[in-house]
């Protein structure tokens, strides 16, 4: 799988995470079978920009830290987003993560 296809699969399940929801790295990265490549996920998100209809502020870490905030127009923007989608953030962190956490692996049915 080349870059280009790979960043592309990772927009494509960003982009069915729901409205008030969050997912993180490494769920998208087991979703697309390859459970080591979070970082990579990390990397497809930080070049978001490229498609404005991928909600990248709904992904974040594993402990629900907004650790990809620093790619976005300023150090706010992510929060401010989670919080137009209905995600309450708290020091940099989802509040509730466990309960509103999307795993696409149960929810797209892997």
């Amino acid at each position: 799988m080349d870059k280009t296809s790979f960043f592309q699969d990772v927009f494509e399940v960003a982009k069915l995470i729901p409205k008030g929801r969050v997912t993180s790295y490494g769920g998208i990265a087991a979703y697309l079978g390859l459970k080591s490549s979070a970082r990579m996920v990390g990397w497809a998100m930080n070049q978001a920009h490229l498609d404005p209809e991928v909600p990248a502020q709904r992904v974040v870490n594993r402990n629900g830290l907004l650790t990809g905030k620093h790619h976005f127009a300023t150090e706010t923007r992510m929060e401010e987003l989670l919080k137009e989608d209905g995600v309450e953030v708290k020091n940099d962190k989802v509040v509730n993560f466990d309960a509103i956490y999307w795993d696409p692996v149960k929810e797209l049915g892997l």
